[in-house]
């Protein structure tokens, strides 16, 4: 098993049943071949030792070095770059109104990464929600039955709680002039010619209407609504009890006493998304800035970095992308992305899912990628997780979802709601309705399962998408929301259809005070 990261190492010590000081772990992973170092380390500690000092290392190390070394080994005079390095850090902004870095250029990391004084012991990090491997969706109608089925109940369960609920059935009995109240999903939306609002909600049982009046002051709610996510009504039902009128209307939402948790340490984690590595318009300067910096001093505490989908440009993608790509082949490009990561410090725990761009199935839940890719993708031991997927650092739930659902929600909500200038506030919209994805049919394609992998059961502490390219973030009900922007420069096909890109930006995750400073690198 390759030894890349402290993280690795340290996990092989436990099996084996040894501890090590943190240099220690540390000094193994800078040698030119950790997993030899390591071995050599354990087959000449004492039998009675349990734990791997860094004194014993480093007798290991010299040892091996003064075996293995040429009898001349000082670096050729006139080599001006021997010994020293290819660049220089370049200043960056920090806060939350970042400014554009002024000098271009960053020096080039060692291919392996490198490593920092990080002690990997502390780390902790949950997946939940991963998919990848358990897809059971044969397309079949029952499938899509199910899944729906599965979607309601869930929900529904977070809003009993709030409704005197009866199933639509029970509705249909009761006598006009009744208060009742019913949870269901949302199957029509219309506007009736004296400009009230008609929502047609179904439930296991049937669909019944529901009437909200335009001069009620919730009919501003019904503007917020979508196709296929689930709401509670209350209201009084009309004398011949054909029809509910709405009285009050609620989402699954995200409780305003929601108390998010936080590290019991202090470190950080990079939450970024849309690298597009393939595309003529990735930026690799601004990448070699920020993982250069990531070697700095300054990010030493950074030690968690999450990439939410869209690592290459892809192939056939939209009309005419060939024109536009630096790397043809699809495989040639992951070639090129796990380059790029590994300038990455060795010592960072990586968490990837897919997006719309990534060789993977566009319909969602995404499962994370095939054995074929993985193969592809080893720097660092990075993980590969389902779109969406719940990880939790720390303590820290984050809800990573790459956002392809982001556009259908723009589309059809106000601007004041929802808009690719402030991409946050269509997340506000997901947390409200606890889904990812509520509206079939559309744009954003959906794959049944044995259950609806987009529902949100858990409420996370911080939700991270990308896929609009747009930087934002904000708090909502206590859960820090953020949309990441990308890597890439404005495309010919982004400038048709008007999308001025927030490119080279690395929102940076106080983890243990969930506190958002965002450096831009471009």
């Amino acid at each position: 098993m390759p030894l890349e990261t402290p993280a690795r190492i340290v996990s092989e010590l436990a099996s084996r049943g040894y501890n090590a000081e943190r240099e220690a772990v540390t000094r193994i992973a800078d040698t030119s071949d950790p997993s030899a170092t390591l071995e050599r380390a354990l087959e000449t500690l004492p039998d009675e030792a349990l734990k791997l000092t860094t004194d014993h290392v480093e007798s290991v190390v010299e040892a091996t070095e003064t075996t293995e070394s040429p009898p001349n080994t000082e670096p050729n005079s006139g080599d001006e770059t021997a010994g020293s390095p290819t660049g220089s850090h370049p200043p960056v902004s920090t806060g939350t109104n970042a400014a554009t870095s002024t000098e271009p250029g960053a020096s080039v990391p060692p291919e392996t990464g490198g490593s920092r004084d990080v002690d990997t012991s502390l780390r902790a990090i949950e997946v939940a929600n991963d998919m990848t491997g358990q897809s059971t969706g044969t397309g079949e109608y029952s499938d899509f039955v199910a899944v729906f089925r599965d979607r309601y109940e869930k929900l529904a369960s977070k809003l009993r709680g709030r409704v005197n609920h009866r199933p639509t059935d029970a509705i249909e009995n009761m006598g006009g002039g009744s208060d009742a109240a019913l949870i269901g999903m949302v199957s029509d939306i219309r506007s009736t010619a004296s400009g009230h609002w008609l929502v047609e909600l179904e439930d296991t049982n049937g669909t019944f209407p529901c009437l909200v009046m335009k001069d009620r002051p919730i009919a501003d709610l019904v503007q917020q609504l979508l196709m296929d996510e689930v709401i509670a009504v209350e209201g009084t039902l009309a004398d011949d009890a054909g029809i509910l009128f709405v009285d009050s209307l609620y989402f699954p939402d995200v409780p305003r006493t929601h108390s998010p948790s936080t590290a019991d340490r202090h470190v950080q984690a990079a939450l970024i998304s849309d690298v597009h590595v393939g595309s003529q318009e990735f930026m690799e300067d601004a990448w070699h800035r920020f993982t250069d910096w990531l070697h700095t001093s300054e990010a030493e505490t950074v030690e968690y970095l999450l990439i939410a989908g869209d690592m290459v440009e892809g192939v056939g993608i939209y009309p005419e992308q060939d024109e536009e790509l630096d790397i043809i082949d699809i495989y040639d490009q992951y070639r090129a992305f796990s380059e790029y990561l590994k300038e990455v410090p060795g010592d960072m725990e990586i968490r990837m899912i897919p997006g719309n761009h990534d060789a993977v199935r566009l319909a969602e839940p995404q499962p994370g990628f095939d054995e074929e890719l993985r193969d592809i993708m080893t720097a660092h031991d990075a993980q590969v997780h389902s779109n969406p997927a719940l990880v939790t650092v720390e303590g820290v739930t984050v809800l990573m979802y790459h956002g392809v659902s982001l556009d259908e929600v723009i589309a059809e909500l106000p601007d004041e709601e929802a808009s690719y200038e402030e991409p946050h506030k269509a997340m506000y919209q997901l947390l409200k309705k606890r889904h990812v994805a509520p509206q079939y049919g559309g744009h954003t394609r959906l794959a049944p399962e044995d259950r609806d992998y987009l529902v949100m059961e858990e409420v996370p502490d911080v939700f991270h998408t990308g896929h609009v390219h747009k930087l934002g973030w904000g708090e909502y009900h206590n859960v820090v929301a953020l949309n990441s922007g990308c890597w890439q420069a404005q495309t010919e096909f982004q400038k048709s259809v008007n999308i001025d890109p927030d490119a080279g930006y690395a929102p940076i995750l106080d983890l243990d005070t969930l506190e958002m400073t965002v450096r831009k690198f471009s």
